[in-house]
């Protein structure tokens, strides 16, 4: 191998590593107010609308930055530990400013991302998202009942209605 290639193979793997870490890292937004309770009912609303439409039966929670629950549903015949998962997804997704994904991907990459299972608190489960109000964030919402990718799906649609 030419080291013109190996140099073209390490700069690419280097781009590849950053992209990856900055997946990883917080989000730059400040701390904002708590998410009020009528802002928290706001942002459950289309995750319990993403989740009828498409026949699935999930939990929503909404918590403030520090965690604390603000607001919950769940949706008849959803699985019990739902509950928990929600809250759990939410709480992480707020309090280390990151949607939960960016700790699944990290843990599955092996390495340096196993440090994940150090964190108390850092669910590895997609499903959570901070909640961004005028550039700050406000709280989390984690949705919980469906697949990881569709809680996802609702929990962003919640998310995404405040901003």
């Amino acid at each position: 191998m030419t080291r013109k290639l190996v140099l073209g193979y390490c700069a690419v793997l280097m781009l590849a590593v950053s992209a990856t870490q900055s997946l990883w890292a917080q989000m730059a937004n400040p701390y904002g107010p708590p998410v009020s309770v009528d802002d928290a009912k706001k942002a459950a609303a289309p995750a319990i609308a993403e989740a009828k439409q498409n026949h699935w039966t999930i939990a929503v929670a909404v918590v403030d930055p520090s965690g604390t629950l603000v607001y919950y549903e769940k949706m008849d015949n959803t699985q019990t530990a739902s509950a928990d998962v929600a809250i759990d997804k939410a709480r992480s997704a707020a309090r280390f400013k990151r949607p939960t994904k960016a700790f699944q991907d990290a843990l599955a990459a092996g390495g340096d991302g196993l440090r994940i299972l150090a964190l108390q608190g850092a669910v590895p489960i997609e499903g959570g998202f901070p909640i961004v109000m005028d550039g700050k964030i406000v709280g989390g919402i984690g949705a919980s009942g469906a697949t990881s990718a569709q809680d996802a799906q609702c929990a962003k649609a919640g998310a995404d209605s405040l901003k």
